[in-house]
């Protein structure tokens, strides 16, 4: 099990693609069989509610809600930790300050470009890869 906070564009993804083998689908997956503890924040629920609950996203409300449901239920409700760098969106800081909170986690997202260089921001297929070298 690792711990990750995961990018609202890689939930977005995986709900939006019919494609179950994709890499974001199966970080989805993993999350929802206890392989990724999730760490989040209350700003950080409200992005994924706000984004994910967008009509033009076709995102169905149960799936929403038993995804919000399982995140309370099974997620670490984490602070963060201050990082003084700039970020080139500073509404993508929080993803990266929770991270930041838990000794070897990791932020898996499919914008690297918008974060820190750092072996904890990864891409979906790289988690995978960590999760199978870790099994």
């Amino acid at each position: 099990m690792v711990f990750a906070v995961i990018d609202t564009n890689v939930l977005v993804s995986a709900y939006m693609t019919h494609n179950l083998e994709s890499a974001t689908s199966k970080v989805v997956m993993n999350l929802f069989e206890g392989k990724i503890k999730l760490l989040y924040n209350e700003e950080i629920m409200s992005e994924y509610e706000e984004v994910m609950s967008r009509t033009h996203l076709h995102i169905s409300i149960p799936e929403r809600e038993k995804l919000f449901a399982f995140i309370r239920r099974n997620g670490v409700l984490a602070e963060r930790t201050t990082y003084e760098e700039l970020f080139v969106d500073e509404s993508d800081r929080v993803f990266y300050e929770v991270t930041l909170s838990e000794e070897d986690s990791f932020l898996i997202t499919g914008n690297l470009k918008h974060y820190p260089v750092s072996p904890r921001v990864v891409t979906p297929a790289q988690m995978l890869q960590i999760l199978e070298e870790r099994a």
